[in-house]
């Protein structure tokens, strides 16, 4: 009895580490974050007209490289911009696949977004719902990445049946070096925003310099937080990205923001 035991114990001991390797080769995965931003900007475009956003997201993601994801933050232009009668929500749903090249060390990524703005629309407003198609390409510390749109109304610009905005794309090319083992990482950003039928005036360049700090390097406790400040700046025209405020959205602006990934 004694030695049956002893190999009870000792089939379990070596068992442990395969069952824990096994848990650790899942091939699924879920993460998340959220995210407490002095201003949401997009593309160079302030979404919420200067104020402060709370997002959120949550990811499944695959072994193989397949993954979907959502979502949202609070938005300003639906109502001051766009004219909803009520709205200021933004609610994202995407999937796609990412994965590595060969040996090559490049990276790729191709999927689909929609863009869901609920809200009351009055009749006449252009939907701001929008559905775009994407692919990327990286390498070490580069990314590129083309986005094209196709549906007719493109964040709420275009006129469904008559010289509708399908075919803008954008273009984003990026950055991101992190500063040997400080914790921080400096990003740099220009994106091209080429509008088509009658959207084709709201066209612009826009940069952005940012400069991110892993606050999981003083402490444990702060694992997955992330502190970072961004400086904006767009060429738009201010006659095009006025809301009725008369906040120009498109204007240089400084954001600050703390996320907690997990």
């Amino acid at each position: 009895m004694k030695k049956l035991v002893h190999s009870l114990v000792l089939s379990s001991l070596v068992a442990m580490p395969a069952v824990a390797m096994a848990a650790e080769e899942s091939p699924h995965k879920l993460s998340g974050s959220l995210t407490l931003a002095s201003d949401y900007v997009f593309r160079g475009i302030s979404q919420t007209g200067g104020d402060m956003a709370i997002q959120g997201g949550l990811e499944y993601t695959h072994s193989s490289g397949f993954y979907l994801g959502t979502w949202g933050s609070n938005v300003g232009w639906i109502e001051d911009f766009q004219g909803y009668d009520s709205g200021n929500l933004e609610i994202d749903l995407y999937g796609g696949y990412r994965g590595g090249i060969g040996d090559t060390g490049l990276t790729f990524d191709v999927g689909a977004i929609q863009y869901f703005y609920p809200g009351d629309k009055p009749s006449g407003v252009t939907d701001a719902d929008t559905t775009e198609i994407y692919a990327g390409l990286g390498w070490k510390w580069f990314t590129a990445k083309y986005s094209y749109y196709l549906s007719d109304e493109v964040f709420g610009f275009g006129k469904p049946g008559y010289d509708d905005a399908d075919g803008t794309y954008y273009l984003d090319i990026s950055a991101s070096y992190p500063l040997g083992e400080t914790g921080l990482t400096l990003g740099a950003h220009w994106g091209t925003f080429q509008f088509e039928g009658s959207a084709d005036a709201q066209d612009y360049d826009d940069w952005k310099l940012s400069l991110a700090y892993d606050m999981g390097k003083l402490s444990n406790t702060l694992s997955g937080v992330t502190v970072g400040i961004a400086y904006t700046d767009t060429d738009a025209k201010k006659s095009k990205w006025t809301d009725a405020n008369n906040e120009f959205l498109g204007d240089s602006t400084t954001t600050v923001w703390l996320t907690k990934s997990f």
